[in-house]
């Protein structure tokens, strides 16, 4: 028995031996590898510029924005400013504008342009027509201080011719429209009243007829009723009105109205009715 614990391995002591000496001898390190070297470090870079150009972006546009809002209302606030003339312009601005040397600051009248429009073509033709006639008036106008108005129409009975002496012209119905007779003689002789009646009218201007006498008659138990066309101016001798005889003298011989020549338009109604003037001057005048 002591024999074989005596001859037994002592392994184990030497093994915790062995364990305490590597726990006890301290371990070299290996030496290190030395590094590369690094190398130098860049410079660094400036810092980026890109917000501060957008920020002058941004406000160049709120300017512009500002500019185009305020500008407009700006020009809306100006004061209005009193008119002024080309020469003033040029002289504030002579870059821009470009008038005459002789150019002069003249008012401008209507009297001092001619008529342009159709209008006033008519109105001016209508005023040149309305002078022509005062003057014909005042020409071949007569005083009633030279009148003889004891005259009276040759004969007695009820109808009486309303000349003295004339040659017939245009009749009834003859070149066109025409409702009378012409009775052609010289300007200023004598017209009488047809019958005895009362004047209808008297005026200065009736229509085409120029200066014009009408007279309402009783003839023969019919109602009568004659016109006197185209007498001189200012020879009417009865007024609108007063009672007259047969062959009282009334006016005289003239060519206004529609006239071309010295002569009276003698028109006869009866009962209303346009009859022929000279065919009942021939029947009833003696």
């Amino acid at each position: 028995m002591n024999d074989s614990v005596g001859d037994a391995p002592e392994q184990p002591a030497t093994d915790l031996t062995r364990r305490s000496r590597a726990r006890t001898t301290p371990r070299t390190k290996a030496p290190r590898p030395a590094r590369a070297a690094r190398p130098a470090r860049r410079p660094s870079k400036p810092a980026s510029t890109g917000k501060p150009v957008r920020s002058v972006i941004i406000l160049s546009m709120v300017a512009g924005l500002v500019a185009t809002v305020a500008i407009p209302a700006y020009a809306a606030w100006q004061p209005e400013t009193e008119a002024v003339t080309l020469q003033q312009m040029a002289a504030d601005d002579a870059q821009s504008l470009v008038v005459a040397s002789d150019a002069s600051a003249v008012q401008l009248e209507r009297s001092s342009y001619s008529a342009t429009t159709p209008e006033e073509i008519a109105k001016k033709k209508a005023v040149e027509a309305a002078a022509e006639r005062a003057r014909a008036r005042a020409k071949s106008s007569v005083s009633l201080s030279s009148i003889d108005l004891t005259m009276t129409a040759p004969g007695s009975g009820e109808v009486r011719w309303p000349l003295s002496g004339f040659t017939r012209g245009r009749g009834l119905g003859d070149s066109g429209y025409h409702q009378g007779v012409d009775l052609l003689t010289g300007c200023g002789q004598p017209i009488f009243a047809a019958a005895g009646g009362v004047v209808r009218t008297s005026q200065e201007s009736y229509g085409g007829y120029g200066v014009a006498i009408t007279i309402d008659h009783v003839v023969g138990g019919q109602r009568v009723s004659t016109l006197y066309g185209h007498m001189t101016y200012g020879s009417r001798v009865v007024q609108a009105g007063e009672s007259v005889s047969a062959g009282q003298l009334i006016g005289l011989v003239g060519s206004t109205g529609s006239s071309t020549a010295c002569h009276v338009h003698f028109e006869v109604r009866v009962n209303g009715s346009l009859v022929d003037p000279y065919a009942w001057l021939e029947i009833n005048a003696s």
